[in-house]
């Protein structure tokens, strides 16, 4: 049927692919970094049960936490701000600023796990991310139903209610660089992990202003 208007009443998750230079490039830099010990640590600041979590770039006003740093490209910056202005002007944001608030790697092991969270930047309003980097073979034997595996597995927990409404996503088919963008206050979570190889992935904060009411009303 082509008679029809798409009329959007909830929020929105872009799935998208970063090219494989730049999942090359974000791998190459953790792994570089790391192994110097150049790397500030952020398990102390996020949620997660994860040993191995850290900071790419911070750009926070808030420097109590940690100093301003960057240890991303021009090119790995560039294919961030596209994605950001893509999926504001997708969702039909109007007036918009936005500031990349913080940038980092978790690194997840046996047993460990990301809690149900969302994420906050300087403001309340903004965009949270998660970029697959590394993607282990197998994630470990599921307890029960294998053929409903939940390992390890990425939960995004949908906002709306109703008989009709997307109450949860959890991604499937997933290969390094795929990225996902949603905003600061959708809920979301990893699975416990119970892999032998590692999983990485990368989180991304980006603080968004804009005009609440010419966004909603129109």
């Amino acid at each position: 049927m082509d008679n029809f208007k798409f009329i959007f009443f909830g929020q929105t998750v872009l799935r998208y692919r970063a090219p494989p230079t730049i999942v090359k490039q974000l791998n190459s830099i953790y792994e570089t970094m790391k192994r110097k010990k150049k790397l500030p640590t952020m398990r102390n600041n996020l949620i997660g049960k994860i040993t191995s979590e850290h900071s790419l770039f911070w750009g926070s006003k808030n420097e109590s936490i940690l100093k301003k740093h960057n240890f991303l490209t021009p090119d790995i910056m560039n294919f961030f701000k596209e994605s950001v202005v893509h999926y504001l002007q997708w969702n039909r944001v109007k007036n918009y600023k936005y500031i990349f608030n913080s940038v980092w790697i978790n690194e997840m092991k046996s047993g460990e796990y990301n809690p149900l969270h969302m994420h906050a930047g300087d403001v309340s309003t903004g965009l949270s991310s998660v970029m697959f980097l590394k993607i282990p073979k197998s994630y470990g034997k599921e307890t029960t139903r294998s053929d409903a595996p939940h390992n390890g597995q990425l939960n995004i927990m949908g906002n709306s209610t109703g008989q009709f409404a997307k109450m949860g996503y959890m991604p499937g088919n997933l290969e390094p660089g795929d990225f996902f963008i949603f905003p600061y206050d959708i809920m979301h979570c990893v699975m416990p992990y119970k892999g032998k190889e590692v999983r990485r992935t990368l989180a991304m904060n980006v603080d968004v202003t804009y005009n609440f009411l010419e966004t909603a009303l129109q």
